[in-house]
């Protein structure tokens, strides 16, 4: 028995079910399919704060502050509690070329219109009474570009809100095959082991799996999976203030940052970049690192040892905090560091949004809305063309 919908979205992470959401809300009878469970995936094996201080100058921040705002109008407007909050950030940075290197970036943020500044050491040290009191200084974005929000409750806000507007949700639904006009090449239905559902709209949102649902249209999307390991502390007195990164995160994220830290051969090898925030439960999340490791979920002993290294010497107390739990997952990587959101010329009907690597949680409300424009035939909010699949072809 087959089904009809206007628009199907495969993928229940972040970016699946705020597409779903937005499409709901938008007023097409709307499916939402997930392999496993909703955020079972990405979603449930990153931190919670979304930023404008990780980005890079251009569209990369001009999404994310549009997302931190839009976040804010959500958490008033839905009745699911996804715990928003505004917080600061410190970019600390351990030398003073790390914070040279700061100050230039902070400058051209400066003059996007973004309220960033340069936070000396002793400034630093009252901000933060228990980081290393020899660290030069820090980045500091104030709370309007930096938020926390819980990634699980970000996912079934939107869908419990979706349900609202007639959005219908698969779990645990494999899709065997996706079907095309053999005259147009477009979109005609999907099949999965529920059953086969007629539509003329696909929208991939399976974030790392999204290749996969790609070579289902014959389409090689370039996104591969990047490893992230997270410790949780057990709870604990109240450590740090603001939500807290390295500079050198930047050096781990992106490519050509100009400078060298001086940490061990483990810390490199690991790729550590130390981030550090608490939950709303009062326990401590310590990461981070990026690694291609496949689709590889196992914690690497080595990794959580580069990771407490790392921690220890920006916040020497950690030494007296147990760690109760880690946890890995994988990021949809894309070379340019910028997501896929886009229709595809060769699948009419077929659309991608993926690719945000550790900027899902982050993105998700803005993905989901400029992509009901996409599928609408709308103008999107502010360019993004550069988002567009087609980068890929030339």
């Amino acid at each position: 028995m087959s089904v009809e919908y206007d628009a199907v979205v495969i993928g229940a992470g972040a970016i699946g079910t705020s597409v779903a959401y937005h499409l709901a809300e938008r007023g097409l009878k709307t499916m939402l399919l997930e392999k496993g469970d909703i955020a079972s995936g990405s979603s449930s094996h990153c931190d919670a704060v979304g930023l404008i201080c990780d980005k890079q100058p251009g569209i990369d921040t001009k999404m994310g502050q549009y997302s931190i705002d839009y976040y804010e109008e959500l958490a008033k407007k839905f009745d699911f509690d996804f715990e928003f909050e505004r917080k600061g950030c410190l970019y600390v940075c351990e030398t003073e070329p790390e914070f040279e290197a700061a100050s230039e970036y902070m400058r051209k943020q400066n003059a996007d219109g973004y309220p960033l500044r340069m936070v000396e050491n002793k400034e630093l040290c009252e901000m933060e009474p228990h980081i290393s009191r020899d660290i030069y200084g820090a980045l500091y974005t104030p709370p309007s570009g930096c938020i926390a929000v819980s990634p699980y409750k970000v996912c079934f806000a939107f869908v419990e809100e979706g349900k609202k507007l007639g959005l219908d949700v698969i779990t645990y639904c494999d899709i065997k095959k996706i079907d095309l006009d053999p005259k147009t090449n477009a979109v005609s239905s999907i099949e999965t082991d529920h059953g086969t559902i007629k539509t003329k709209r696909i929208i991939n949102c399976a974030g790392v799996w999204a290749p996969e649902i790609g070579k289902l249209v014959g389409l090689d999307i370039p996104i591969e999976p990047r490893k992230g390991t997270n410790l949780v502390s057990e709870k604990s007195e109240r450590l740090c203030n603001n939500k807290i990164l390295e500079y050198g995160y930047m050096m781990s994220k992106f490519d050509g940052i100009n400078f060298k830290r001086n940490v061990s051969k483990l810390v490199e090898d690991q790729n550590i970049a130390f981030n550090l925030e608490y939950t709303k439960a009062c326990n401590l999340l310590v990461g981070g690192n990026r690694l291609f490791r496949g689709f590889d979920t196992r914690t690497e002993i080595e990794t959580v040892k580069a990771i407490c290294e790392r921690a220890m010497r920006f916040y020497p107390e950690l030494a007296d905090i147990k760690c109760i739990r880690t946890y890995s997952g994988v990021r949809p990587f894309v070379v340019d560091h910028l997501p896929i959101v886009s229709d595809v010329d060769s699948v009419p009907g077929f659309y991608i949004c993926a690719g945000h690597e550790g900027d899902g949680i982050c993105f998700s409300p803005f993905t989901g809305k400029q992509m009901a424009h996409i599928v609408l035939g709308e103008d999107t909010d502010f360019d993004i063309s550069s988002l567009d699949f087609a980068r890929f072809a030339k």
